[in-house]
């Protein structure tokens, strides 16, 4: 993912959020799980800023969403205490994984800060983009 792509990703987010009339956090990766872009927009709660990156990495590194990874790491679930592996993860929504128009992982998007479900809905707002 270059740059320029995830400060792009960066502001549909932040639009979305906007549009929600909520403050969040959030975090972009690239595919090896390293940070490309972030923002934490004013007024949103400092804690939110170590989970939208947890979220990003837990996307990218199993290569699923953070939604979808919960449902392995929940107690009753296969993966139970799998979010304390990689240096901590996050089993809950917020953190979508980035595919290119070819279906290639580019990255993930992670956002904290509004209910869960507004952050999935800024994270997939972004993500579409790609697929346009």
């Amino acid at each position: 993912m270059h740059l320029s792509c995830a400060m792009s990703l960066l502001a549909a987010a932040r639009a979305a959020a906007e549009r929600l009339g909520v403050t969040v956090s959030i975090s972009i990766v690239d595919a090896a799980a390293w940070p490309m872009a972030f923002i934490r927009m004013d007024g949103c709660p400092l804690g939110a800023v170590e989970v939208s990156h947890k979220k990003a990495r837990t996307a990218i590194l199993f290569q699923m969403d953070s939604a979808d990874f919960a449902t392995i790491a929940h107690p009753d679930g296969g993966a139970y205490s799998l979010e304390n592996t990689n240096g901590g993860l996050t089993s809950f929504g917020g953190g979508v994984v980035l595919k290119g128009v070819d279906g290639a992982i580019m990255g993930a998007i992670g956002v904290s800060g509004a209910s869960t479900e507004d952050d999935i809905a800024i994270a997939r707002a972004a993500a579409t983009r790609l697929a346009a």
